[in-house]
């Protein structure tokens, strides 16, 4: 029986390693050794973005309630705790949108929360 060699097979795993490196600069999107290293690194790299993206998300979110919270006389740490003696169920990122969309709404909730803390 005659040997099959494996040609084919590596030839796909190359094309697919390239492919995923399409756009890359230099040896790094035509040599296969350069490119599956390049490849590996980014997609590491994406997985570990896709998680500091939620991280930086919320510290947006953060800053919009701080800045809205401080022209209605109130810290962001007073706001928050104002907002939970008050039971007001609200994530931050619907504080923030209020803050940026709904000053008028926005500086209602922080009366409620300088009516608590006082």
């Amino acid at each position: 029986m005659a040997r099959i060699k494996g040609g084919l097979n590596a030839k796909k795993k190359h094309n697919r390693v390239l492919k995923l490196a399409k756009g890359y600069r230099g040896a790094r999107s035509k040599q296969y050794r350069i490119a599956k290293q390049s490849v590996m690194r980014a997609l590491s790299s994406s997985y570990a973005g896709r998680k500091e993206k939620k991280r930086q998300m919320r510290q947006l979110w953060i800053a919009r309630i701080n800045a809205a919270a401080r022209l209605n006389g109130l810290s962001y740490s007073k706001f928050m705790y104002g907002l939970k003696l008050a039971e007001v169920d609200l994530n931050r990122k619907m504080l923030a949108e209020m803050a940026v969309n709904d000053a008028d709404g926005f500086a209602a909730l922080a009366k409620i929360a300088k009516s608590k803390i006082a």
